[in-house]
Formats: structure tokens, sequence, C-alpha cells
């Protein structure tokens, strides 16, 4: 049985849409004319993610999956798969209990897939934009080793850690962005509306006012007439940045540049390194060959000179050297990882020392930004403070002047 998403009209002529699984379209427009509703159209569900894919009309609602959504779909399979409930139950059971329209689609297109004789992993491939590369390629390996309920289980951690780890990240940055907000918005309204109106008084003062009160008027006189032109430029800067990044080349010298910053660099190699060795343990340990495992791994690298790195370490692997040294050569990973690396491939016990590796840039990643978080919250109010305190003396020195004068 395949699913199929319908369109159709009710006895008040108002549309209604939802999901069916039958054998063919046919039987999906009689089962509607026997609930009263006049089919307008009926759609595979996978036929209709291809010809998304494909250029044709896009698919209602999408056919990708957030990253909260994937979590609490690979948990809830692995639970199922787990407990020895048939794979195409199991689907069935996961898109009955969410709310989901997105994920039951996508998930009923699955289990068609799978009731026709598909793979897994082959019904998985349906849905790319769903389901990433490593994840096909990890539950191919599980059903090829006999092991799809581990595999599950190991991608739903992998997973749940990845979407742990994005949830403290925009945490920890929503309070220094909500004050750098704040802190635009009062310095704007100070300069364009509170200045004006206080350094007012001074025009008719016949003396020559502080330097500093007079930069503060020229810069008021400023943002009140042409600031709307500077933000005019500096959107369309971002814009022009924006499009600039579409091309590889242009790409790849911001990347390294971000590598060459002191604190940017290590925060970059660290976030890198951390979802690369988590990767390239998920897929060898669930039994990848190394070579498709790095090839797979180099598309969850997102820095491109780093990514280009791991391209260079699976062709030297490929021609027999190992894994630590190929990627020890490119200095853009760090010395830990690589040593640690070295002892598996030494012991025998890559996929493991690969898993700790990954811990261990995942902890001392946290930590960088919980300290970064933290010193820079205290350091935007300071400098709020600051440009406050330059405005404030700024208006104070003329009245002190005229005291002088009146003395």
């Amino acid at each position: 049985m395949a699913a199929y998403e319908y369109a159709a009209l009710d006895a008040r002529g108002r549309q209604q849409r939802g999901l069916l699984e039958a054998d063919t379209p046919r039987q999906i427009r009689q089962l509607l004319r026997e609930q009263g509703l006049m089919p307008l159209s009926v759609t595979e569900v996978a036929e209709q993610h291809r010809s998304a894919r494909h250029g044709g009309l896009s698919l209602r609602g999408g056919g990708y999956l957030s990253i909260a959504e994937l979590t609490l779909f690979t948990r809830q399979l692995a639970t199922l798969a787990r407990s020895g409930l048939p794979l195409d139950e199991a689907l069935t059971a996961v898109a009955q209990q969410t709310d989901s329209k997105r994920v039951r689609r996508v998930t009923l297109g699955v289990r068609a897939a799978v009731t026709e004789g598909s793979t897994l992993a082959a019904g998985l491939a349906q849905f790319p934009g769903a389901f990433p590369a490593l994840f096909r390629a990890t539950v191919e390996a599980g059903e090829h080793a006999g092991k799809l309920d581990q595999v599950l289980e190991r991608l739903a951690d992998y997973v749940e850690r990845r979407q742990a780890m994005r949830s403290k990240i925009l945490l920890a940055a929503f309070y220094p962005v909500i004050l750098t907000v704040v802190a635009i918005g009062v310095v704007a309204l100070l300069m364009t509306y509170v200045v004006p109106k206080i350094v007012g008084v001074f025009n008719n003062i016949n003396t020559t006012l502080p330097p500093l009160t007079r930069a503060l008027i020229a810069l008021s006189a400023f943002m009140r007439h042409d600031g709307i032109w500077l933000l005019l430029a500096l959107t369309l800067g971002v814009i022009a940045f924006a499009r600039a990044m579409r091309a590889e080349d242009f790409r790849r010298r911001v990347h390294r540049l971000q590598l060459r910053l002191p604190l940017v660099g290590r925060l970059t190699r660290g976030a890198n390194a951390a979802r690369f060795m988590r990767t390239l343990g998920i897929l060898f340990g669930s039994g990848v060959p190394i070579l498709e495992a790095l090839r797979i791994g180099a598309q969850v690298v997102n820095n491109l000179p780093m990514r280009d790195a791991v391209e260079a370490a699976a062709k030297r692997v490929r021609e027999g050297a190992s894994l630590a040294r190929s990627l020890g050569d490119s200095r853009l990973f760090p010395p830990i990882t690589v040593h640690l690396i070295a002892s598996g491939e030494a012991s025998g016990k890559l996929d493991e020392m690969l898993e700790r590796a990954a811990t261990n840039q995942e902890r001392e990643l946290e930590t960088r930004i919980a300290v970064l978080m933290e010193v820079l919250g205290p350091t935007l109010i300071l400098a709020m403070g600051g440009v406050v305190l330059m405005i404030v003396l700024a208006i104070l020195l003329p009245i002190f002047d005229l005291n002088q004068l009146v003395k």
C-alpha cells in the first residue's frame, strides 16, 4: 500500500486535504466518494516529492524535517524497533502518534516503500531533504548487519545530542543578542530624538562649544538626516555579502579567514571537528567502510578548508596512509583529536576513540561558548554605559562652562 495526499470538496463546497493509504489512486477516489467527498486531486507522497526535486510542483508543507522532528521520529522508531515490532507497523505507529502533517507525510511515504519490498534505507532515500546522507548510510549498514535496532538507538542519541547542543548555543546567545538590540535602539533614540532637543538650547550661546559637544551635535545631525542612507548601505552590503558567499571561491576565502581569527578560529575548528568525529564514529561503528564514512563525514563539515582537508585525508587513506597522520598533516584539527584517532588505530578501537574525541570536543566547545557568553554580557553593558556616559558628558560640559562664565 502507498500513501496518497488528496484534495477534495465536501458537501458544503469546502476543500479538504489529508492523507490516505491504498494500493492505487482509484481506490483513494472510491474511499473519498464513500465519505461524501468529491476528489479533486490524488498524488502519491513519494512521487510528489520526486517531482519537487526535479523542478515540479513543490511538496505542500515540504519534504523536510526540522532537527526536533527528526529527533522525535528517530527516537520513536528506535524504541518501537527495539521492542520487536515489525518495521511497517512501527512506521504506522510513528505516523499515528505525530501531530505534524509533514512528519506524517514523510513517514507514510517511507512506510509505502517498505511495504512494497524496499529496505528502510531505500525508503528514506526518497526523502533526502528529511534524512541526511549520514542517516541513510547508517541505516543501510545496520540493515546489512542485522542490527537495525542498535543503529537506530545510536542515531537517536546522535540527533538528540545535536539538538541539545544547538539549544544550548541558542539559549546562551539569546541574552547577548537581546542586549545588543536594546543597546542599539536606546543609543539611536538618544541620538535622533533626545539629544537634538537638549543641545538646541546651546544655539543661542555666543561661545565655543567643547569638542565633545560639537562632535555629538554633528553625529546627531548625520543620523537624523543621513541615517536612512547609512542603514540602506549596510543592508545592501549584507545582501551583497550573502550573494558573494554563494560562490565557492569567495566562501573558501572567508572560511580560511575565520580559521585565522583568534577566538572564532578555535570555535570553528572545535565545532566542525566535533561534528565530523561524531559522524565518523557512528558510521564506522555501524559497519560503514572507512572511505565511505569519510566521504559522508566530509559533508557535515561546514568550513571549506577543513572539508578539503578531510577529502585529502580520504585520498591518502585510500593509498594506505593512517587516518590520524592524514588529518594531522592539515594542522586544522585539534591535536588531542588526532592523538585519540592514532590511539584508536593502534588499539583496533577506532570507533570508541572517535566517540571519545567527539565528546571531548563537544565539552570543550560548550565550555568556551559558556565563558564567551558570560564575558560578552557584561562587556556589552559596559560598552552601552560608556556610550551613554559620553552623551551625558557632551551635554553637561557646556553647562559647566556657562556656570564658570556666570561666576
